[in-house]
């Protein structure tokens, strides 16, 4: 096995899978027999897994079941191909909420390190893992860290990811984890509200991947009376994440906001704050690839890297 450390970034959402070159549905279910194709079918331990499919539903946290360590060995099998490697020492790099760090910090690398050496297949190709070790860093933080320095002198960073919404104000460049908030409202809570509606107006759900691509694009071809209701449920979510921001004692119209994360989008299509004081990182792999920057800064610190 090559000793060169594959640092690999994963932010692992209730809602979407990313590293720094992928995006994949948050879901893995179990495969009873052995598959007749094997595109997104992770192999471990004995068992087939379909990768990607429908969603997990969210829990507590995210150690709770084997669900999230199924789907670490598949970014890490999806980042691995991408680099032409089937053997690697691998060294994580992921996240969790602002204000749930110190909590599940412990937790969260315990739970991805529980083998040092991983043997799996992934789309019906073997790869052979030694998980180095595992650093966690702060969501929200790590999606505008390669921006802070040409920050104004206070900027708002919003963090609107699938279950949290994380609020963190930078002050002279550097967060000031004293006024940094997590809301578990994020945009599966705002899913559902759209189907909650879309039951009792008409009798009917919409599938979520279908809410996903209006919220991304802003538009569809679904029928107008199921369209109507997901505008009119995107815009309130949108205007209760500015009352949130109001509320904590931001002025909207003064404050620089930074909206990050997946639901940057969602505030930059549905939003009625069209000010120069907003601005958008649409990137949603930003969180992932902040991950894979500090660590590869952290290691080249210690002469690791």
């Amino acid at each position: 096995m090559n000793n060169k450390l594959e640092v690999i970034g994963i932010d692992h959402g209730w809602s979407m899978m990313k590293t720094i070159s992928q995006v994949f549905v948050t879901g893995v279910k179990e495969i009873t027999t052995t598959p007749a194709l094997f595109g997104d079918v992770l192999e471990y331990e004995g068992k087939f897994y379909k990768v990607g499919t429908v969603r997990q539903e969210v829990k507590d946290t995210k150690v709770e079941d084997d669900s999230f360590y199924l789907l670490t060995l598949a970014a890490v099998a999806k980042e691995l191909k991408r680099r032409g490697l089937a053997e690697a020492k691998v060294f994580l790099a992921v996240g969790l909420p602002l204000t749930r760090f110190g909590a599940e910090k412990n937790d969260f690398i315990k739970y991805l390190t529980k083998n040092k050496r991983v043997s799996f297949k992934y789309e019906n190709e073997s790869y052979h893992i030694e998980i180095d070790d595992v650093a966690v860093f702060p969501q929200c933080y790590a999606a505008v860290v390669d921006k802070i320095p040409a920050m104004a002198k206070k900027t708002l960073i919003v963090d609107i990811g699938s279950w949290t919404i994380d609020i963190m104000p930078v002050i002279n460049k550097s967060p000031d984890e004293s006024k940094c908030v997590t809301i578990p409202k994020g945009l599966i809570t705002c899913m559902r509200s759209i189907n909650e509606q879309c039951v009792r107006q008409l009798n009917g759900e919409v599938d979520e991947s279908e809410i996903q691509n209006i919220m991304r694009y802003g538009r569809s071809d679904i029928d107008d009376e199921y369209f109507a209701i997901i505008k009119a449920e995107i815009e309130d979510f949108v205007d209760k994440v500015y009352n949130s921001i109001r509320e904590f004692g931001y002025n909207l119209k003064t404050t620089p906001i930074v909206f990050v994360g997946g639901g940057a989008v969602v505030m930059k299509n549905f939003g009625s704050h069209d000010a120069k004081n907003i601005s958008y990182n649409l990137d949603v792999k930003a969180n992932a690839r902040g991950y894979e920057q500090l660590a590869t800064m952290g290691l080249k610190s210690t002469k690791r890297l």
